[in-house]
């Protein structure tokens, strides 16, 4: 009987096939891919805050309530990631992302259409927000996969098109609303965002397949000369050991030899025969891919990163916001307290570039670098209380700005480094770690003001930030100690895989059996 194995082609939506990370190729495009989603999302929600006049007005409604709809937004965002991860793993990136595409262009293109500020909430916060999940981390994982020695360089520099994307739609839709108003100015940014569709089309997902194995199992020589001859000589021994009257059957026999038995010197049964070839040499069924892995839940230097971003989100929203009414309080006119905000984008734009050439070095410790920088994030923040002018404030904006590039660029990219999770487990570990930063990216703002409306002061406001990153990086300094301690273990059942390694070894086995009626014999002739 002869086995036929059908190979299944897949249109040209099939992966990628690497037996290693390629490093670049397609994965180039990839970035391009990212640069673009990053520039219609987090660009698009970072500079939202010029219709805020305009929302106010059209509902007379507050700046509280308007501002919930970037906290809303924010949150489902980064709430609904392992149903990113969900979807990923079950359809592909490519398709979530065009997905995704799809709900931030309805979001936004349905709001522009809001009768009230509860309408906005359900369009670009909730729509909208989940459109934003399924375009932006799909996106970032799968480019994470591309590339290994240049994978904190390509991503940081991708990643910077949001900042350009704020100086590109900040003075675009100011000067659209003047014109044409600002529900129009939605529709268009709304057609605009459509673009992701575009985008996700060129997520190829990718394998890597080990070929020098599959190429070490054809070069072996046939083995059934070996199994022919093992079974001759068997016969040889099975003589003077059948002759022993120990009561038990000696198992040299060849069905109970270990391995494939392609031979069989009796010519009875011969469909056992064929049943048994089919059975040895039937390729084992790949375990299926989960749809989202909690065993990353279980690894403590996860938990400990994962705490690190829930507490260094604190600091990554609420300065941006805050800074503009802080400069206003010190009597700095408007216009200065635009270009404040303007270098804070410039600097992070040259911060998310530095880190990635810095990340890039080899060898280098990349978790010690992202403790560094978050560290210096947090000096920044302190310093914001004691600028009292404006190249003071200037000053804190510069260097808070370059710092915050260092981590928002690198924090996810992180997680495919074998100190904390590693890339085969980054899908799922940045669902969770993402759906854990979104509690912090909702209470972030609405605890500095707070923190605000009782104190009377904007600089409180930082100081709530800087609390948070400190807290931030005493969970992250915690993750190096943490995965080395795990790896020190020994797994289970390491033992078991020794035992089950010698016992898969005919030579060892036939030993096993002649010494045992060896000593069966002995037994019995001092029994007699």
């Amino acid at each position: 009987s002869e086995m036929t194995v059908k190979a299944v082609k897949m249109p040209c939506t099939a992966p990628n096939v690497y037996t290693k990370v390629p490093d670049g190729g397609w994965g180039w495009a990839i970035a391009v891919a990212f640069f673009f989603v990053e520039a219609l999302t987090y660009g698009v929600i970072k500079s939202f805050g010029v219709f805020f006049n305009d929302l106010m007005e059209s509902f007379d409604e507050t700046n509280s309530r308007i501002s919930w709809i970037i906290s809303i937004c924010v949150f489902v965002q980064t709430f609904t990631a392992p149903l990113s991860t969900v979807l990923s793993n079950r359809f592909g990136h490519r398709f979530v992302v065009m997905a995704g595409g799809v709900l931030v262009s309805i979001g936004m293109i349905t709001a522009s259409f809001a009768h009230s500020v509860v309408h906005m909430y359900i369009t670009i916060g909730i729509i909208s927000g989940l459109g934003y999940c399924l375009s932006f981390l799909p996106t970032v994982t799968i480019l994470s996969q591309y590339f290994d020695k240049r994978r904190s360089l390509v991503t940081a520099v991708a990643s910077t098109g949001e900042c350009f994307a704020v100086f590109l739609f900040a003075p675009v839709n100011t000067h659209l609303k003047e014109q044409i108003g600002w529900r129009h100015s939605l529709l268009f940014v709304g057609a605009l965002q459509l673009s992701i569709v575009i985008c996700g089309s060129l997520l190829r997902p990718m394998i890597i397949k080990e070929q020098e194995e599959e190429e070490e199992v054809k070069a072996q020589p046939p083995e059934e000369p070996a199994e022919t001859k093992y079974m001759l000589e068997n016969e040889q021994t099975r003589t003077s050991i059948e002759s022993i009257d120990s009561g038990v059957e000696i198992t040299t026999s060849p069905k109970n030899v270990p391995g494939n038995t392609k031979a069989e010197p009796k010519s009875e049964e011969p469909k056992d025969h064929v049943q048994i070839i089919v059975e040895n040499n039937s390729t084992p069924t790949e375990p299926k891919t989960k749809l989202l892995d909690f065993s990353v839940m279980r690894d403590y230097s996860f938990i400990c990163y994962a705490f690190f971003g829930l507490f260094a989100t604190l600091g990554f929203f609420a300065p941006s916001l805050y800074v503009i009414p802080l400069s206003r309080s010190l009597g700095i006119s408007k216009d200065h307290s635009a270009y404040i905000l303007s270098a804070m984008a410039i600097a992070e734009v040259l911060g998310r570039i530095s880190a990635g050439w810095v990340l890039n070095r080899e060898p280098i410790r990349k978790i010690h670098i992202e403790l560094i920088c978050v560290i210096l994030l947090s000096v920044a923040l302190f310093a914001f209380p004691f600028a009292s002018e404006f190249w003071g404030l200037m000053t804190c904006s510069i260097f808070f700005g370059f710092m915050l590039g260092t981590v928002a660029g690198t924090h996810i990219p992180l997680l495919a480094e074998d100190d904390v999770v590693g890339i085969a487990r980054m899908s799922s570990a940045a669902g969770v770690y993402v759906f854990i930063q979104s509690f912090s990216g909702l209470a972030g703002p609405p605890l500095a003001g707070v923190i605000v409306d009782r104190t009377q002061n904007y600089s409180s406001a930082f100081y709530s930030c800087a609390a948070g990153t400190v807290m931030g990086a005493v969970f992250l300094s915690l993750v190096r100690p943490c995965k080395v301690g795990m790896c020190q273990q020994q797994p289970p059942g390491a033992e078991g895989s020794v035992v089950e390694g010698t016992q898969d070894s005919p030579e060892d086995f036939i030993d096993m059996d002649i010494g045992k009626a060896d000593h069966s014999g002995k037994g019995s002739d001092s029994m007699a």
